[in-house]
């Protein structure tokens, strides 16, 4: 897609959507999920030229994803100034529409700032929020004023495609780093039942007892003891 905020060709909307959903695939990783998304949000929703996915842990913002580096100094900007339409998309409102960045008067500290990434209008959509999991969806422009209703609609609809794709995503990734971790215990536990002869749950106390007088998580207790056959408190 070029700068100037211009469509792909090619189909209607809801055939575009619907083949969006489709190319998700929760085999792939969350990373190249996020990507796609973000190249396909930019090409789609009226008005944008870049796309973020942003992540929040303990409000501290950062891009997971982003289709141009402007975007993603924007969002690296909220972060630094701690206010801006994501937060507030993330913490009070589903969705975030911002006519002028550098005039707008919610974000003071951003406002001021605004310039240093050459943005000026931006729409938010929260994508999700689990417990302190939380995401959204920005688009972005360096014109004012540069998203309408049909843009919101067109991002509404991009979000309910998106965001089962990515939940379901990150739930696969979830399973295998469960599924990684109970591998590695279970040869750290033969390990100790073979060298001391004792029994499985009285390996898997030794290392709990490890894990906790060391400091570090079980996992990382484990995973030294496979590799290198020490265990070390």
């Amino acid at each position: 897609m070029d700068g100037d905020g211009a469509r792909e060709p090619g189909g209607d909307l809801g055939q575009r959507l619907a083949r969006l959903a489709l190319e998700l695939h929760p085999e792939q990783s969350p990373e190249a999920v996020m990507e796609r998304v973000v190249a396909a949000a930019a090409a789609l929703v009226p008005g944008a030229q870049e796309a973020t996915l942003t992540r929040v842990r303990s409000r501290r913002v950062f891009s997971a994803a982003a289709s141009g580096e402007r975007g993603r100094g924007l969002d690296e900007l909220q972060d630094q100034t701690g206010q801006g339409p994501c937060l507030d998309t993330l913490f009070h409102q589903a969705v975030t529409h911002v006519a002028d960045l550098s005039t707008d008067e919610r974000w003071p500290q951003l406002a001021a700032r605004a310039g240093e990434v050459g943005l000026r209008s931006m729409l938010c959509f929260r994508l999700y929020v689990a417990g302190e999991n939380l995401g959204a969806l920005d688009l972005v422009s360096a014109l004012p004023g540069a998203f309408d209703e049909e843009s919101e609609e067109v991002g509404q609809l991009f979000v309910a495609h998106a965001a089962p794709a990515l939940a379901a995503t990150e739930q696969v990734a979830d399973l295998r780093v469960a599924v990684a971790s109970r591998d590695v215990i279970g040869q750290a536990k033969g390990i100790l039942m073979e060298r001391h002869r004792i029994t499985a749950d009285q390996a898997f106390t030794l290392l709990s007892r490890v894990s906790q007088e060391s400091n570090r998580k079980l996992r990382d207790v484990a995973d030294e003891l496979a590799a290198t056959g020490q265990l070390r408190r």
